[in-house]
């Protein structure tokens, strides 16, 4: 498990202006601080481990209808479209990397958006 933190941990440090603080117990992920980037879940509602993100729109329900054994609608913040990505199965960790990225085109300025794409 702390492996796993620690790999979603430097994906989500890598990203330009993302900084760490505790939020709901759980570490998390923030823009600027201010926009939640990524919430981390440990055994969070349910007995498993993940994390939660912002997603464009329809890729949610496009990858939890393609693989509900990897990826959820998280309580909350599902109905306003975040994915829920579980950490407890094989992960791809290529693919969450471009998960999170998407997160982050999602919810950061224009200005660091273009930062990352440069």
């Amino acid at each position: 498990m702390a492996d796993t933190l620690e790999s979603l941990r430097k994906i989500c440090l890598a990203l330009p202006e993302v900084t760490e603080r505790l939020s709901h117990g759980e570490p998390a992920w923030f823009v600027r601080g201010k926009k939640t980037l990524v919430m981390y879940a440990d055994n969070h509602h349910d007995d498993r481990l993940g994390f939660w993100c912002p997603a464009p729109p329809g890729v949610q329900e496009e990858m939890v209808a393609e693989d509900p054994e990897r990826f959820y609608r998280p309580p909350y913040v599902g109905h306003r479209g975040w994915l829920g990505v579980y950490l407890d199965v094989d992960v791809d960790w290529a693919e969450i990397a471009e998960i999170v990225a998407d997160a982050y085109r999602t919810v950061a300025p224009k200005k660091l958006v273009a930062q990352l794409d440069a």
